[in-house]
């Protein structure tokens, strides 16, 4: 049996892949550790577009500057928030924490101004607070994965506009990450960490 202390020990960014296919089930029990990753007031923002045909794993390569690995994987997860849901639905689940006492009193009024003033922001200062959700969500998958001897890693240099246009998606979605997914053809070593002391503020 993996235990959390261990997947985060073992966790490898993998680039390289077997031809194995991931079966059906393993995927969603992904997608499903995503869907239970907590979020800011229950919003749940992230949104998820699994892709196994080889030509578009292909298409999300180029879109990540011809980084080839994308398209060996024989998954590749696509990674969003959901911009437009999150500005429609996030008051109704304010109301939800309020109707069961999870958050103080002395906060609601607060959160009602916080969010009555991110109405009032451009789109472009909102995407930060909404997509760190998503990196919740996707560390879930990432660690899920290992239960399943799945390796993954995160890709963040990518041409965003490139693979909107790719699934005709407009300025409600925005492309957190790729996230290629598949059995491990390499075993690479530990890299370098900090120390604890060294993370830990005085």
């Amino acid at each position: 049996m993996l235990f959390t202390k261990d997947a985060i020990e073992q966790r490898r960014s993998i680039r390289k892949f077997k031809r194995d296919p991931v079966p059906d089930e393993h995927i969603r029990a992904l997608i499903d550790a995503a869907r239970l990753a907590p979020s800011g007031s229950n919003a749940q923002p992230w949104r998820f577009k699994v892709i196994k045909d080889a030509d578009t794993r292909a298409k999300l390569a180029q879109a990540a500057y011809g980084q080839s690995f994308i398209a060996q994987a024989p998954v590749v997860v696509v990674c969003c928030a959901d911009i437009r849901g999150y500005l429609e639905d996030i008051t109704a689940r304010v109301h939800e924490l309020r109707q069961t006492s999870t958050i103080e009193p002395g906060l609601k009024q607060r959160i009602r101004e916080r969010l009555e003033e991110q109405k009032t922001h451009d789109v472009s200062q909102v995407i930060p607070l909404i997509t760190f959700n998503v990196a919740i969500a996707i560390e879930h998958i990432v660690l899920r994965a290992l239960d399943f001897e799945l390796g993954s890693c995160w890709v963040r240099l990518i041409d965003e506009q490139a693979i909107k246009d790719m699934f005709g998606w407009g300025d409600e979605v925005s492309v957190v990450a790729l996230l290629p997914i598949g059995y491990p053809d390499e075993s690479p070593p530990p890299r370098k960490r900090r120390t604890t002391e060294e993370i830990t503020l005085d």
